[in-house]
């Protein structure tokens, strides 16, 4: 296997307008585990002991519904999305043709899931009906990334100096223009670039996901993020910050108070992961959020609720 670390960071912010943050995310490395109760060797009972990493997740879900009905959806799917990786799905030890064909159909399952379970929730709850979220996710397995997509958050992939947008906006203005009706260029103050048409809950139908599988490579990067972002920063800026050098933490950093001052009328998740040579000892498999070795790493992760400290002000 090939020696290499991932660097991932995630922040999400609350932007400049809205009362609450209906954004959620999650970067996370899966681990087969095992707990011990009873040994007769050198083990303290009770010890939970960690593998290798058999993946790395990343999502962003964007909530809508209102105040707390969108907050509470995105934060279902996220939750749905979780569980399903590590109760549901099936996890191969190779990576091959047949085992990604069996990924790819065990990934269908999840969006389905986490609209059944949004259907619960409003069942207890009706005031929320209504409620429903996109989610965008990548599910890294090397060399392969897997992306099950509902809505208009985005999958970005960069290599080499070209960005690639992996994913398709399920916009009725994207749809507009892909059937001829709408110009690219009207279609940026259209009253559709808002519009879904695929989305996870929002009433009985169910969402129908986009599934992909894309090759990666040492030196690429990924960036997920929800409309908040896009709304104010364009694909080739978002290309030049995954070109320069910083660090995922910067980049992220750096995109969000851009966007803030660019108006921030919605909220911002950002998600930025970079695949890095490392030394010789290094094993690609596992997850580091730091430059820290694996065992000392601290997953540097932002909740929707913990905002950047120093939020920029408008230009004079």
């Amino acid at each position: 296997m090939m020696a290499g670390k991932i660097q991932c960071f995630g922040l999400s912010d609350i932007g400049k307008v809205r009362e609450t943050n209906e954004d959620q995310f999650i970067v996370a490395d899966v681990n087969k585990s095992m707990k011990v109760h009873q040994t007769s060797v050198g083990l303290n009972h009770h010890t939970r002991l960690f593998g290798g990493s058999q993946g790395t997740l990343l999502a962003v879900a964007d909530g809508m519904g209102g105040h707390a009905a969108g907050e509470r959806a995105s934060e279902i799917v996220v939750e749905t999305v979780t569980a399903f990786l590590l109760n549901t799905m099936q996890w191969y030890f190779q990576v091959d043709d047949v085992h990604d064909e069996e990924t790819i159909e065990q990934l269908r399952q999840v969006t389905s899931q986490c609209h059944e379970k949004l259907s619960q929730d409003i069942a207890t709850s009706p005031q929320r009906r209504g409620m429903g979220a996109t989610l965008t996710l990548g599910y890294v397995l090397w060399p392969r990334l897997f992306v099950v997509h509902v809505g208009d958050s985005r999958c970005y992939h960069f290599r080499q100096g070209k960005l690639e947008q992996i994913t398709n906006d399920h916009t009725m203005a994207q749809y507009l223009i892909e059937t001829g009706a709408l110009s690219p260029e009207d279609a940026v103050d259209s009253q559709w670039s808002h519009q879904l048409y695929n989305v996870i809950g929002g009433g009985d139908q169910l969402p129908e996901p986009d599934i992909s599988r894309h090759p990666l490579e040492m030196g690429d990067a990924l960036l997920l993020c929800s409309d908040g972002l896009t709304k104010y920063i364009t694909d080739a800026r978002i290309g030049e910050a995954l070109a320069s050098d910083a660090p995922a933490d910067e980049v992220c950093r750096v995109l969000c108070n851009e966007a803030l001052l660019a108006g921030g009328d919605d909220n911002i998740t950002i998600v930025v992961c970079r695949f890095l040579p490392g030394d010789d000892d290094e094993n690609f498999a596992d997850l580091d959020t730091t430059d820290m070795p694996i065992d000392q790493r601290s997953t540097q992760l932002l909740s929707p609720n913990e905002l950047l400290q120093e939020r920029p002000t408008d230009p004079e």
